[in-house]
């Protein structure tokens, strides 16, 4: 599907979000990469196999875990 030089990563590599979007809809919140993989603002994913991946965000920096 990828056409660019050198080639995006593929939709099963780790690095899948770096591919270059093809379409993007910030208003529906989601874009659409050249491997296929649909990718959502909340960082939730489609692979195009029909896989789901769930979201991932990282903790916001500076955040400290309080003691219970």
């Amino acid at each position: 599907m990828c056409q660019h030089q050198p080639a995006c990563p593929t939709a099963d590599s780790a690095d899948r979000e770096a591919a270059r979007p093809v379409a993007h809809h910030p208003e529906q919140g989601w874009s659409l990469l050249c491997n296929g993989v649909l990718l959502f603002e909340d960082t939730g994913e489609l692979l195009p196999d029909g896989q789901v991946i769930a979201p991932h965000r990282p903790l916001t920096t500076g955040q400290v875990a309080q003691a219970a």
